[in-house]
């Protein structure tokens, strides 16, 4: 969590005004809304809003609430408000962590119920990573961050969290046996998807396909950034049935 927050203060304090209301590539947020969404996120952990996030129906309409309150501030606000807020999350982590109380499970809107540890490290350390390296770095033409295998670890365990609930409420159609995902790269490893929703964190005995990415592409594809047609994406087996579920996939 701190590196990754480290990463974005960096590429914010070197902006000029220009910088901050250019498009990003998050369809209708400036750089500045992005950041602003970042920093709501965190500040509501500490806040009334916690209720709206913890209760909501659609997460992303209640994102764009919060950013919509930050319109008008100034691009210093925004920025502080992340710097501020998300310092006191990386600490309550770090309390959680050390207290054992990690494990118990919270809401978090229409995406499930997560362990308290997990949304405190996995969920805010994977929104500042997407963001950072697929809707504000390649906006305004900068490079874009590196990362580590515990970062991406981190990442990755979110986003199969997130799929094994959505799967849960709604179990992948025509899907006719397991779905191996083999991600190689920081992080890396193999998931199987299997016909009921179940998400392992081990190969499939006898997957219908094996679908073949790299840890880093796979958050920008996996959350329909970007088609997965159009990246380093491999399928092996039934790719008919491998398209369905890569074409319906949309982790958010």
């Amino acid at each position: 969590m701190q590196r990754e927050r480290a990463e974005l203060l960096r590429l914010c304090r070197d902006l000029n005004s220009d910088e901050w209301h250019r498009p990003s590539l998050a369809e209708g947020w400036r750089i500045q809304d992005v950041v602003a969404h970042l920093g709501s996120g965190c500040h509501a952990m500490f806040s009334p809003a916690l209720i709206s996030m913890l209760r909501s129906t659609d997460i992303e309409r209640t994102n764009d609430v919060f950013v919509d309150r930050r319109r008008e501030w100034s691009p210093a606000r925004v920025l502080g408000e992340y710097e501020r807020w998300s310092g006191r999350v990386t600490v309550l982590a770090g309390l959680i962590a050390a207290r054992g109380v990690g494990r118990v499970r919270v809401p978090a809107g229409e995406l499930g119920r997560f362990p308290l540890g997990q949304v405190l490290t996995g969920a805010l350390v994977f929104d500042v990573h997407t963001h950072l390296r697929h809707d504000i770095a390649p906006a305004l033409g900068r490079t874009v961050p590196g990362t580590d295998p515990e970062r991406m670890t981190l990442v990755l365990a979110w986003m199969f969290a997130v799929l094994t609930n959505q799967l849960r409420v709604t179990p992948p159609v025509g899907l006719t046996g397991p779905i191996d995902i083999e991600l190689d790269g920081p992080g890396g490893g193999t998931w199987s998807v299997h016909p009921d929703g179940t998400v392992l964190g081990r190969p499939a005995a006898a997957p219908v396909a094996v679908v073949s990415a790299s840890t880093l592409e796979f958050p920008e594809w996996a959350t329909r950034r970007a088609r997965w047609q159009d990246r380093q994406v491999s399928v092996v087996g039934n790719r008919d049935v491998a398209a369905r579920f890569l074409d319906a996939l949309n982790i958010v």
